[in-house]
């Protein structure tokens, strides 16, 4: 059985940081790429970063510099840290594995910059 499962999210002051991981299971972890999205009410979820299996990385323009994604093999886990964070970065983030043709999604995690 497929599983992302996402933590880390909050409610954070502009400026702070938040790590979020994403822990997966039931399929070749390793094998895919992996990714993180967002969505905002009101707004289309949109890709934020992503890190092949080879480690190759891409960033949304909106979060150059200031976020990063890893992933552990070892664990089966990706992670986002994000720092500067701004209110316009509150979204529910979702984590996604994909390997042509599968694509598994996770159930997202809320992440509110307010002060």
């Amino acid at each position: 059985q497929v599983q992302l499962v996402e933590s880390g999210g909050g409610l954070v002051q502009p400026g702070g940081s938040l790590r979020l991981s994403c822990a997966a299971s039931g399929f070749t972890f390793s094998s895919y790429t992996m990714s993180w999205y967002r969505q905002a009410p009101g707004n289309e979820r949109e890709l934020v970063a992503s890190i092949t299996p080879g480690g190759i990385r891409n960033y949304a323009d909106s979060v150059k510099g200031r976020f990063t994604i890893s992933r552990d093999n070892a664990k089966n886990t990706v992670y986002l840290q994000m720092n500067s964070l701004k209110p316009e970065d509150t979204a529910v983030y979702y984590c996604k594995a994909w390997w042509y043709p599968a694509t598994y999604w996770g159930q997202g995690t809320q992440v509110t910059v307010s002060s």
